[in-house]
């Protein structure tokens, strides 16, 4: 029981210390490891078999929109990255250069892709040339290298992995449809596989993407009331088109440069996901993206109740197989030390079979998520297994929708905003004039930004929280990640 007890307390007090909690999760639960390169971490297999449902996921969403995956270089010439000032200003002092090739000094340096508009954007420029090539909707999964200065596993860290989804159109109009879609996928996705509830909305003109016309964002409210920006997807406009001259000829003859859109997620929803659904005793995944959605923990004491509740074991898991990623511990570690075990790697359903339920025909399902017990007859195992992650799935949302909503706030006067963001956090709901100056020194004076102007912000007369100048309608504040 001492090495029981040890091994739980491995982790920091979620309440007392949320970012110690946060890495101790991450790595005790062997999502993934410091890298011997600073900055970057190792994906251990458990936290890489998330990412690979979540790619799964999201990846048939992608293509039931009609998109297609390829693939691009890592390296991206300087004169390409410089075409675009703006683009280029944005993403400079996060640049990783390649200078030399063996023993050889390059002749231009070659970047180390940070975001891939720029390599996407020469490509573009050769295959498109009519009205009829478009549009070109291309997505790649990928790394990109970043050159942070403070990192976090999964939250930013200097290599991480993504998708970015890069699109061409005749019309700005079928470009902001492109857009808006896409930040719809994203909302299914997150809200509905991750069961995080998300704030759709458009980025400030400060806060938006480095050359792009608008930016919109799915934001998250995290367990610890910072916010994170989950997903991005942002209108190009024409800028990247008059640089690399990405023109077509349309139907009345004309040659019109096309309208972009890029948008992406990347594996800082694995940090969302620890964030927003753990405890003290470790990881809570939901189900739509566990890699083991149901372990088995057999129970015996004698050699002759092992063999009898090894058949109900490997009978049950064969019978939940087809339906429910399942597999059994047999481990010799105690029935105590698995169950710590599984609960720390946040495994939504644990199912107990000992010698009294194979007399019974049953197994006692312990849901992670709020730790009900229910006994269920084998027979019925192959159907309310399901169910029962199903009610888990939803469980979770639920409950991070109700923490979002205890944890949101409207404040009218700047000394109320001051203490709500000093004290509560959350997320804070707050009339803005809409000029820069006032975003940024609300920032300065509270370490708060606009996460996002809400897609369904109703008009509402107000004074701005800061200059007092008036407002048509609330937005979004938090302190973020």
């Amino acid at each position: 029981m001492a090495e029981e007890e040890k091994y739980v307390q491995a982790i920091v007090d979620k309440s007392q210390d949320f970012s110690g909690w946060y890495g101790d999760v991450v790595i005790q639960a062997q999502l993934a490891d410091y890298a011997p390169v600073k900055g970057c971490m190792v994906i251990r297999p458990y936290g890489f078999g998330i990412w690979e449902l979540m790619q799964s996921l999201l990846d048939a969403r992608f293509k039931a929109t009609g998109h297609q995956n390829a693939y691009f270089p890592l390296l991206i010439p300087e004169s390409f990255l410089a075409k675009e000032a703006e683009h280029v200003e944005g993403f400079a002092p996060q640049v990783a250069w390649v200078t030399q090739g063996g023993e050889d000094r390059l002749e231009e340096r070659l970047a180390i892709r940070p975001t891939s508009e720029a390599i996407i954007c020469s490509m573009y420029s050769k295959w498109i040339d009519s009205w009829r090539d478009l549009p070109v909707l291309i997505n790649q999964w990928c790394n990109v290298l970043r050159w942070e200065k403070v990192t976090r596993p999964f939250l930013r860290t200097t290599e991480f992995l993504w998708q970015e989804g890069h699109t061409a159109h005749r019309s700005e109009q079928e470009a902001e449809e492109e857009v808006l879609r896409m930040l719809g996928v994203y909302r299914d996705f997150i809200q509905e596989d991750l069961a995080i509830p998300v704030v759709p909305g458009r980025k400030t003109e400060n806060e938006k993407f480095a050359g792009a016309l608008r930016t919109y964002s799915v934001e998250a409210l995290m367990g610890d009331g910072k916010g994170l920006q989950a997903a991005t997807s942002h209108n190009l406009g024409q800028h990247f088109a008059r640089v690399f001259n990405i023109t077509f000829q349309d139907e009345d003859g004309e040659r019109k440069f096309v309208w972009q859109t890029s948008w992406g997620l990347s594996t800082r929803m694995i940090g969302a996901v620890v964030m927003v659904h753990g405890d003290d005793a470790g990881l809570i995944i939901p189900p739509r993206i566990a890699p083991v959605q149901a372990i088995i923990v057999p129970i015996w004491r004698k050699d002759a109740e092992k063999e009898a509740v090894r058949a109900t074991v490997e009978k049950v898991e064969a019978s939940l197989k087809p339906a429910v990623r399942v597999r059994s511990d047999w481990s010799e570690h105690t029935p105590g030390w698995k169950f710590n075990e599984w609960e720390l790697k946040g495994v939504p359903l644990r199912l107990e079979v000992g010698p009294r339920d194979v007399q019974k025909e049953q197994v006692v399902a312990v849901r992670r998520d709020n730790r009900a017990k229910e006994m269920v007859p084998w027979v019925k195992a192959p159907d309310r297994v399901p169910e029962l992650l199903a009610e888990v799935q939803s469980s979770l949302f639920s409950r991070a929708l109700a923490f979002r909503e205890a944890n949101t706030r409207n404040a009218d006067i700047l000394a109320d905003f001051e203490e709500i963001i000093a004290d509560q956090r959350g997320f804070v709901n707050a009339h803005w004039c809409g000029q820069t100056a006032c975003e940024l020194a609300i920032k300065e004076r509270t370490g708060a930004t606009i996460r996002c102007i809400p897609m369904d912000q109703a008009r509402e007369e107000g004074e701005c929280i800061y200059c007092r100048l008036p407002s048509h309608g609330r937005v979004v504040f938090a302190r973020s990640y």
